[in-house]
């Protein structure tokens, strides 16, 4: 919801631009303290749902770490201030260089997700003349009701170790003398509001661990990863997500052992509602089935909806006219370039403003230039 000084600011700014509300992101973490971190709970953010200095530095007061899947967020996360130590390195794919730069960093863990991955780290850390601490990525079979495309704990997905590889596992991690085993890691997918599908995810953890201490393997810490969805289509009545209950399940499903750290790798939950999208109308026109609203945003500022199909809350912030049904559609030369179909919004002439909600994590981290689009500025609430 957007203050009529708010609004105002904006009709100042050139659009296509995102706004981030720091006191409603503030109000998130106060959530995640009160309810995780408090609990003695580590928290890591997922870099990768916004890497903008100005939510870094806000994320670190508060006290979480980060979780990165590329050496260029390593950098990133230590040039914004976070300790080597609480910095957790994934990905499916790590380059050489990327291993490199987390070992030369000194970070909290690598989380591999392959076996190949586990001997290629050693020898690297081996050339660096280091130990790396490894935590294991499996994959445990959980489906997370979620969409296909960011699903990523069941059997068909590319991410972890396949729980059918243990046993080759605990055969080749006592050669690897650069490596030292610290913990498992587990992240079922992205986007998640059934909460049964965490409690799935704690049954298959709890099984897991017994393999590895059945083995002889003692681990220091357990990730469970993040996927916390948020409500896109009312975000104002659920602008901080439900992290009580959220902890909460893993407080009372996850065995830990004793001494135990339980680590959580947050991202959309924890930015995903402080941003949207600032948009203006250029034209519109009746099509032969529907009217359209063509704004000057686009795939290239949002492509959650061309990729996911993903369905975000639009505000008309400058019109209070009697209601219209439009296709809101962007200008990019795609016909995927739409954001919403058949919605009902106030009606819209060419100049009103409006706002695309929940754009704050995946939105301006994946956008892009196409069409040789500039790219779009960001503002902040407390800076303007």
């Amino acid at each position: 919801m957007f203050t009529q000084a708010q609004i105002e600011q904006f009709k100042g700014l050139k659009t296509p631009f995102y706004y981030y509300d720091m006191n409603l992101l503030r109000e998130t973490l106060k959530s995640v303290q009160t309810h995780g971190i408090s609990k003695g709970y580590h928290v890591h953010f997922a870099i990768k749902a916004n890497f903008n200095r100005e939510i870094l530095d806000v994320i670190r007061e508060a006290g979480l770490g980060i979780d990165c899947v590329s050496g260029k967020e390593i950098e990133r996360a230590l040039e914004a201030g976070f300790r080597p130590e609480q910095i957790a390195f994934a990905g499916v794919g790590k380059t050489d260089e990327e291993i490199q730069t987390g070992l030369r960093s000194g970070i909290f863990s690598f989380n591999c997700e392959s076996l190949q991955e586990i001997e290629v780290l050693n020898q690297l850390a081996k050339e660096e003349g280091k130990q790396a601490n490894i935590s294991i990525r499996l994959n445990p079979n959980v489906f997370a009701k979620t969409h296909k495309y960011i699903t990523t704990g069941l059997n068909e997905n590319k991410f972890g170790i396949s729980t059918d590889e243990i046993p080759a596992l605990f055969e080749l991690l006592p050669s690897q003398s650069n490596l030292k085993l610290t913990g498992i890691h587990f992240h079922i997918g992205s986007q998640i509001v059934d909460l049964s599908a965490f409690k799935d995810l704690c049954s298959r953890v709890n099984e897991i661990h017994n393999l590895f201490k059945d083995s002889g393997f003692k681990l220091t810490h357990i990730n469970v990863g993040g996927g916390l969805g948020i409500d896109y289509s009312k975000p104002d009545d659920h602008s901080v997500p439900d992290f009580k209950s959220f902890f909460e399940l893993f407080d009372k499903y996850l065995s830990l052992d004793d001494g135990q750290e339980l680590h959580f790798e947050l991202g959309r939950s924890i930015v995903g509602q402080c941003g949207s999208l600032i948009s203006t109308v250029l034209f519109t026109k009746q099509g032969r089935t529907t009217e359209f609203a063509i704004i000057d945003a686009g795939m290239t500022e949002l492509i959650r909806p061309a990729l996911y199909q993903a369905k975000h809350h639009i505000d008309v912030l400058t019109s209070q006219k009697p209601p219209k049904i439009y296709d809101v559609v962007g200008p990019i030369c795609e016909s995927s370039d739409t954001f919403r179909t058949a919605i009902e919004l106030p009606e819209m002439t060419r100049g009103d403003l409006v706002a695309i909600r929940s754009c704050g994590a995946y939105g301006q981290v994946m956008s892009s230039d196409y069409n040789l689009r500039e790219r779009a500025p960001a503002y902040y609430s407390d800076r303007m």
